[in-house]
This record gives structure tokens, C-alpha cells and sequence, in this order.
């Protein structure tokens, strides 16, 4: 069993990209991994902005990036880049906080023009970190994600194959095979 960090990027507690991680991560956990949610927006902002390294939730954050086998990195989609939230976070980790590490780089946005923002803005600043491996990407539209009034999502179906098919390549990169875990 791996242990995967669950890291969403999104300042909003109302995010569709936090909720699609959280959607996302039952899955992972069904297939037997253990699964570490973190939402970035949780950190003190004191602590992110001011460059805190020894603030305690900096420490119990790198503490979690240190102990995963895999880390999934989800991220809304502004100004054709990733979170400045998830930038703050990124810049006070250790240079090499993902070696050894597999990642998955998830996006959201509002428009298919920023489809390349997992590509030309997150892949690169993950491959610096010193990720082992670094699986093919998702972007997702929001109008793919319908939120419910009782917390859950339902994801468009074209989607849901496609995100099921990235998290089970994800699955078998960290060393268990989907197929396997649904027989355990």
C-alpha cells in the first residue's frame, strides 16, 4: 500500500478543484492506498506569505510531502498557471521534496485555453523538485464538475472515464495494480 498526499492548490473552500481531489482520492483509497488529504488554503497565511519555515504547519506540510510515496497536486487554473497559493507552498519545501516521488498534476479552469498550464507551468517546477515520475496530467473543465447541495460531485461522464484511466496509470506507477486492489 502506498501512501499518497492529496495536495489541493485552491485559496476556496468552495472549490470545484478541492472537491474533485477529495471525489478522487475515495477512489485511490478503494484501491487500497492510504490517502493524506492537504489543502493548501489551510496553511496560515502568515506562515505561507512570510516565508515561515519553522512555522508548525510548514513543518507538519513538509513532514507530509516527506512521508508519501506519491503525491497528487491539484490546482484551479489562473492566469494560465497554477495557484499563487500552490506557488507559495512549492517555494518554502525542500528543493527536492519530490525525489523519489510519483506525482500527478490535476488541473481546473473555466476554458480549454489554459489546457496547457499542467505542461508549461506545473510539470516544470515539479521535474525541478526532483520527481521521480511524473504521470500524464488531467485538466478538467468546470463545467465538468457539478457540486450537490449534500458536498458531493458527479463528474461528466467523458471525464470520469478519462480521470479513471489517469488514476489507475497513477495507481500502477506507485507499484499496485488497480485490478488487484478491487479483488482485495
Amino acid at each position: 500500500m502506498a501512501t499518497v498526499l492529496s495536495v489541493s492548490g485552491s485559496p476556496s473552500a468552495s472549490s470545484r478543484t478541492g472537491k474533485l481531489l477529495r471525489h478522487l482520492d475515495s477512489r485511490l483509497a478503494a484501491q487500497g492506498h492510504e490517502v493524506i488529504p492537504l489543502d493548501v488554503r489551510t496553511i496560515p497565511a502568515e506562515a505561507l506569505l512570510g516565508a515561515d519555515f519553522r512555522h508548525p504547519a510548514i513543518v507538519e506540510a513538509t513532514e507530509l510531502f516527506a512521508r508519501a510515496d506519491g503525491v497528487v497536486v491539484g490546482t484551479p487554473v489562473y492566469k494560465a498557471s497554477y495557484s499563487g497559493v500552490l506557488k507559495a507552498l512549492l517555494d518554502l519545501l525542500p528543493q527536492y521534496a519530490l525525489t523519489g516521488k510519483t506525482v500527478l498534476p490535476l488541473a481546473t479552469g473555466g476554458s480549454t485555453a489554459h489546457v496547457l498550464a499542467i505542461d508549461y507551468a506545473l510539470r516544470p517546477v515539479l521535474n525541478s523538485m526532483g520527481a521521480a515520475h511524473i504521470v500524464q496530467g488531467w485538466f478538467t473543465l468546470d463545467k465538468d464538475i457539478t457540486a450537490h447541495e449534500d458536498g458531493s460531485i458527479s463528474v461528466a461522464p467523458a471525464t470520469a472515464e478519462a480521470l479513471t484511466q489517469i488514476l489507475d496509470q497513477f495507481s500502477i506507477a506507485l507499484g499496485r495494480s488497480p485490478i488487484l486492489a478491487a479483488a482485495v
